[in-house]
């Protein structure tokens, strides 16, 4: 039987065809995806470890008054001569967090959180020189922070416009997850324009949402898109473990350039405030209303003696542009008066029976309008008998939540714990009795009986409470 030369030439055609085709779908793969290994060498030297300590008390497995419990019962009978100290020890706490430069004297931007409360800061570059930092300014509402170290002819990002970004964009970022320095990682813009829950009630923040890995020591690194320019810096995740699970929050750049420019100029930042209490426009409000779909921010409550009451602005009136920017969801409208100072005039479009009508506003001063030049003192966290440890609130958070009390910094065995206490909760008055510092709530602790239940008020996410604890002797 013979086999034509056709018949032996065909496995072989078929295999060069294959191999043909195969390199040039895996070309054509190479071509469309981004060149992320270029964006990082031109970036790298632009990124920033920032390390920082601070001195807080020191936490021992048995504290003194148990000591001395501990040896009345081994020593029944017999006081034990037990020299308390009176003065807390103190350890020395550290910090990792990410940073980038943003111009060749030595500026730095990175996230509030990270330096906030800090004795000492230190940026690490990216060739290993190590810099002692001054804090420029600190602005706790956009979460940033402005550094200078005394250095020059650094390199320096370039600044992109975040409103271009489009939702499935790709994005890099780099900075130190978990100490580990100038890491990349990249993943897409999830969406834009997120309201992060559990923010205050001047929420002056509208993030990029992104599905890049960002983890502990991420916070205050750069969110590059793939011109190599900065649009975000990552701010928070959004995680039951408190790692990477695919959501993590950025700062827009045209806001960081705002805020930046105000804390070069006089260290702090100043919002307007429009001086309206809102809701969103569900589908039900927007039936009642008369309008074709819902959208805006219903105003609740025109709070009074405030710009909104004296331009004209209505309870039930619904707000669908501030300034020429579209109000779409309610949480935009203090982001975009946010991006105002106090005294600049601006047009408010409104919904009102049927028909968009104009309100010529000047803008007031917000209540986080605060000055942040130096380091903050650090807020001594106390222990107490009730099982959790407490400290101050801040200026700002009184001014802008309107409540006194103490937070929970820490939770440990005890009355609070089993009571349902958590840390972040405010107490603003325990058995009865107001509280407005730690010293008020040392002060009633030890006037508390010793057994018993006494009451404990708090407030948890913007809404107060009271609570039972249960003391034994």
């Amino acid at each position: 039987m013979k086999t034509s030369i056709l018949q032996l030439q065909t496995p072989i055609l078929r295999f060069l065809f294959a191999s043909v085709l195969a390199t040039w779908a895996s070309a054509l793969w190479a071509a469309e995806l981004p060149d992320f290994a270029t964006l990082v060498e031109k970036n790298a030297p632009t990124i920033v470890e920032i390390t920082t300590s601070r001195q807080v008390e020191a936490r021992s497995r048995i504290d003194d008054r148990e000591l001395e419990e501990l040896l009345r019962r081994l020593n029944p009978g017999q006081e034990p001569d037990l020299e308390l100290d009176e003065m807390p020890q103190m350890r020395e706490r550290g910090a990792v967090g990410s940073g980038f430069l943003i111009s060749e004297d030595g500026f730095v931007i990175t996230n509030n959180h990270v330096v906030a409360g800090a004795d000492e800061i230190q940026v690490h570059l990216n060739d290993r020189r190590v810099f002692d930092a001054q804090i420029i300014g600190l602005d706790e509402p956009s979460d940033l922070a402005l550094l200078k170290i005394d250095s020059g002819d650094l390199p320096h990002v370039e600044f992109g416009d975040s409103d271009a970004l489009r939702v499935g964009e790709w994005v890099l970022a780099i900075g130190s997850p978990f100490g580990l320095e100038f890491s990349a990682a990249a993943g897409i813009v999830s969406a834009k324009g997120r309201s992060v829950p559990g923010r205050s009630t001047y929420n002056y923040m509208s993030f990029i949402q992104t599905d890049v890995a960002i983890n502990q020591g991420n916070s205050g690194g750069p969110l590059f898109n793939l011109q190599g320019q900065v649009v975000g810096i990552n701010s928070q995740i959004l995680s039951s473990t408190g790692g990477s699970n695919g959501i993590s929050f950025s700062i827009p750049s045209n806001v960081a350039m705002n805020v930046v420019s105000q804390l070069k100029e006089d260290g702090r930042v100043e919002r307007g405030l429009l001086g309206v209490r809102m809701r969103e426009v569900d589908y039900a409000l927007a039936e009642i209303f008369g309008m074709d779909r819902p959208r805006g921010a219903f105003v609740d409550e025109v709070q009074p003696n405030s710009p909104a009451s004296e331009s004209g602005i209505r309870n039930e009136d619904i707000i669908v542009e501030f300034n020429g920017h579209e109000i779409e969801y309610y949480t935009d409208l203090p982001f975009f008066v946010g991006q105002y100072r106090p005294g600049t005039e601006a047009d408010v479009r409104i919904y009102r029976d049927q028909e968009i009508i104009t309100r010529r506003v000047e803008l007031g001063s917000s209540p986080t309008n605060t000055v942040a030049r130096t380091v903050p003192e650090i807020t001594r966290a106390r222990a107490n008998r009730l099982g959790f440890r407490i400290a101050d609130i801040s200026d700002e958070t009184r001014q802008v939540s309107g409540i006194d009390g103490v937070r929970i910094t820490e939770m440990g065995e005890g009355p609070g714990r089993e009571a349902g206490l958590l840390v972040g909760d405010v107490v603003v008055a325990l058995n009865r009795q107001e509280i407005t510092s730690t010293e008020d709530f040392a002060a009633i602790t030890e006037s508390l009986p010793a057994s018993g239940f006494v009451p404990i008020r708090i407030v948890r996410e913007g809404q107060g409470t009271t609570m039972a604890l249960e003391l034994t002797p």
